[in-house]
């Protein structure tokens, strides 16, 4: 599967919507140790190890990756 980028807003329309999200938090440490902002239930995962947890992130939903 290849990556869409896709706007906070078509996330807002999706979840509004109820269409399952899951977001993955992939924000270094240092800037996520800095944020006012954590998104509560987002799997906190750093991008270089998405490969190695792959398990982790759910096949049967929309998958929304941010980080700084």
């Amino acid at each position: 599967m290849r990556p869409t980028p896709i706007t906070k807003e078509e996330v807002k329309q999706k979840m509004d919507a109820g269409e399952p999200i899951t977001l993955l938090d992939a924000r270094a440490a240092k800037a996520w140790d800095s944020s006012e902002v954590k998104i509560a239930g987002a799997i906190r995962m750093l991008a270089d190890e998405v490969a190695q947890r792959l398990e982790e992130i759910p096949r049967d939903r929309t998958v929304v990756t941010y980080c700084t």
